[in-house]
This record gives C-alpha cells, sequence and structure tokens, in this order.
C-alpha cells in the first residue's frame, strides 16, 4: 500500500470512537428505560394510564429545562418534531395500556424486539439506505423469531400484543426521525419537547383514562412518576446525542438491551418469568438483529478500504 494510503487510513478511529461513545450512551440509557418503566408499571394501579402520562411529562420536561441551562429550547424542524413526540405519546400509551392491563415487562420487551428489524426496513425510504438479499434475508428470519412468539397457544397470543405490535412500528419510525433531527436540532431540544407533549396528552386523556382516586397519588407513586420522569427525559437525551454520533444500523441492536433488564426487574419486583416460546422467539429476532450488525460493519470496513485505496 502507497504512503497515501496508509495516512488515509488514520482518521478511521475517529469514527469508531463515535460509535463506541454511541453505543455507550444507548446502553447506558436503555438501562434508565427499563428503570422508569418498572417504576411507572408498579404505579399504574394508582395513577392511571393518563395520570402517568401527564406526571411523566412534567418532570421529565422540567429535568430538560434544568439541563438546558438558559440555551434555547426553541426547534428548527418544528414540523418533525411536533409529529415525531406526539406519535411516541401513541406509544407510551400503549406500552401503559398493556401493562396496566398486567402484561409482564420482559414479555413487552420481547415484542419491541421486533424494532430493529423494522428500523433496518424504514432505513431505506427515510434515510435513503441500501439494503442488500442478506440484511433482507435476516429481517425475515427476525419475522419468523416474532410469529414463534405469538403463535396460537402461546404466552403473548393475546389480543393486546396487536396494540404493542403498531406501537413498535411506530418507536422504529421515531428512532429513526431521532436521527433526521439530529441534523438540526439538539438532544435537549428534541427530548424536551417529547417530554412535553406528553402533558397535553395525558390531560385529554383524563375523561378516557381517569385515575383511580385521584390526579395525585401517594407519595410513593408519585417517587414513582418522578423517577419515570426525570429518567426517560435522560435516556432520551442520551439517545439522540448516541444518534448524533452513530448510525442507525450500528445502534438498533441495542433495542434488545432492555430484555436483559427487563427479566431480573419483572422476577424481583412481580415474579414474572417469561414462557419458553417467549425466550425461543426474542432469541431469534436477537439472532437476526445482530446478524444485520455483523453485515453493516463489514460493508462500512469494506466502503473505508476503497477509500483508502489509491
Amino acid at each position: 500500500m502507497s504512503e497515501r494510503g496508509r495516512h488515509a487510513i488514520l482518521p478511521a478511529p475517529a469514527r469508531l470512537d463515535n460509535a463506541v461513545r454511541g453505543i455507550l450512551l444507548i446502553a447506558f440509557g436503555y438501562a434508565l428505560i427499563a428503570c422508569s418503566d418498572a417504576a411507572v408499571k408498579w404505579a399504574l394501579p394508582q395513577t392511571g394510564i393518563a395520570a402517568a402520562m401527564l406526571w411523566r411529562g412534567v418532570f421529565g420536561a422540567l429535568t430538560m429545562w434544568v439541563l438546558a441551562r438558559g440555551a434555547s429550547l426553541r426547534p428548527v424542524n418544528l414540523r418533525l418534531i411536533g409529529t415525531r413526540s406526539l406519535l411516541h405519546c401513541v406509544v407510551s400509551v400503549a406500552f401503559y395500556a398493556v401493562w396496566f392491563l398486567g402484561m409482564p415487562l420482559a414479555d413487552s420487551y420481547a415484542v419491541a424486539a421486533a424494532s430493529p428489524l423494522i428500523m433496518t426496513v424504514l432505513a431505506i425510504p427515510i434515510l435513503g439506505e441500501q439494503v442488500g438479499w442478506r440484511r433482507w434475508t435476516s429481517t425475515l428470519v427476525g419475522f419468523c423469531g416474532v410469529l414463534v412468539m405469538l403463535q396460537p397457544g402461546s404466552a403473548l397470543w393475546r389480543w393486546e400484543v396487536v396494540f404493542m405490535l403498531l406501537a413498535v412500528v411506530l418507536m422504529a419510525t421515531t428512532r429513526i426521525w431521532t436521527r433526521v433531527l439530529a441534523r438540526t436540532d439538539t438532544p435537549t431540544t428534541i427530548t424536551f419537547w417529547l417530554m412535553a407533549a406528553h402533558i397535553p396528552t395525558g390531560l385529554l386523556l383524563l375523561p378516557v383514562f381517569p385515575p383511580p382516586a385521584s390526579i395525585f397519588p401517594s407519595a410513593g407513586a408519585m417517587l414513582a412518576m418522578a423517577a419515570l420522569g426525570c429518567g426517560n427525559a435522560v435516556a432520551h437525551r442520551l439517545f439522540a446525542r448516541a444518534f448524533a454520533l452513530a448510525p442507525v444500523s450500528v445502534l438498533a441492536p441495542f433495542e434488545y438491551s432492555p430484555l436483559i433488564w427487563g427479566l431480573p426487574l419483572g422476577l424481583l419486583i412481580w415474579g414474572d418469568w417469561p414462557a419458553g416460546t417467549t425466550f425461543a422467539g426474542a432469541g431469534i429476532v436477537i439472532a437476526a438483529g445482530l446478524y444485520n450488525l455483523h453485515r453493516e460493519r463489514q460493508r462500512a470496513r469494506q466502503a473505508r478500504f476503497a477509500a483508502t485505496v489509491p
């Protein structure tokens, strides 16, 4: 290789550093999300769905306002931030509803494991990414894993999962849009408006999902709501920063990490243990997503090599 080719390789570690930083940020963010989800699932019998949305928005928006430290929170891409925030509110309501009805945390995360595969598909029209036959094949294998989880007679064969899957599609869309918004808006701005959107949504839903007792729950439930709002706000800020640093295809497989946290949290708090079909299906989905990550790394290495060869 020529001297020029050797020098051209030098910038590669910087790109790797950004990818590693993005992975660390998103992994920590999902740990916060799992703990926040456990807090809201525990408090939902006292707060109800609408009040949980409301308090999440209040505490989350306040957290981002403090972290902004006087910086402007005015969005640049107002239309996309507004649409993304409203779609994510729909996702939140769907997850809160299935938890309120008793779905275990790990089971909901197993269904949400389809998100990275959906992100792979959505990245084509939204981000203009190209997907080859290998990644299409792995995506279809991952879909088969979802079918294993949802086969008739399995623990996840219930009507609530239909709403969960629709919510997962919307969630994958909002993740892709986070990458788009990272080009124009700061992570704090993106997260502030996401949290703020939960406030009017919660107020509008109060007649539909009234609190079991009062909009002001017990001290313990209010503490859980504070943990929910603050934890979610910080996590989504980390997500926004991570998607600004690393490609979607690198970060998408870490959508599986809530399963790592959801299983022990569900066992410790509620004694939940997922069924064998849930484990098997989730394993297939995760394997397909990790293969997508492997292919993306191979393509990235090939692209860097082609760019450095004179």
